[in-house]
């Protein structure tokens, strides 16, 4: 008899991006590795010297800060957004305004009623859909208290493009990812 199913989480349960930690070792592994890589590349072609060494580990500290992803958590009626230097705390029970511009896809803007904001890129809530439809659940909640005053459109607009492309992803896993037409490139021929 298999084991019975864990009981589902409380909604005080803070949920985290899953992918973050992968990302954070790629990021210090592509670090790590420019920082190896030059440090021999300068030891052989001039010696080993104190300034190529500084050099070299500021070379590997900005790749690291230019990789280093955001860490995204999502507490009840909480976003929080860790950068490397700032944290960022939003009140997604509060929302005064949800963001996200038609031309530049990559990130949904937040702010809430207090004037807190903050940004998560896609790609997390993409990633992470239970921390997705926690973040929508309390826009709805926002909305239907009368705080969000801005954005009630590009919340379904998102909720759209996520539901979608959550549908592609179970869709391609399956195997069942139809061939769409592209411009330029024709369908091939079934059969």
């Amino acid at each position: 008899m298999p084991p019975p199913l864990p009981a589902p989480r409380p909604a005080s349960d803070v949920l985290q991006d899953s992918g973050w930690p992968g990302e954070a070792r790629g990021a210090l592994l592509c670090a790590g590795l420019l920082l190896g890589v030059s440090l021999l590349v300068d030891a052989g072609a001039h010696g080993l010297t104190l300034p190529g060494a500084l050099g070299c580990i500021a070379l590997a500290a900005l790749l690291l800060v230019v990789l280093l992803p955001a860490r995204v958590s999502a507490g009840a009626g909480l976003l929080t957004v860790r950068g490397l230097w700032v944290t960022r705390t939003v009140r997604t029970d509060r929302l005064a305004a949800v963001v996200w511009p038609a031309d530049t896809a990559g990130r949904l803007a937040l702010r809430d009623e207090s004037g807190a904001g903050a940004e998560v890129d896609l790609r997390v809530l993409l990633a992470n859909p239970a921390l997705w439809l926690r973040i929508e659940t309390d826009a709805r909640a926002s909305r239907a208290r009368g705080v969000l005053d801005h954005g009630s459109a590009d919340l379904a607009r998102l909720a759209l493009h996520v539901e979608a492309e959550t549908a592609r992803a179970v869709l391609r896993v399956s195997g069942l990812d139809p061939v769409r037409e592209r411009p330029g490139r024709p369908v091939p021929p079934s059969g």
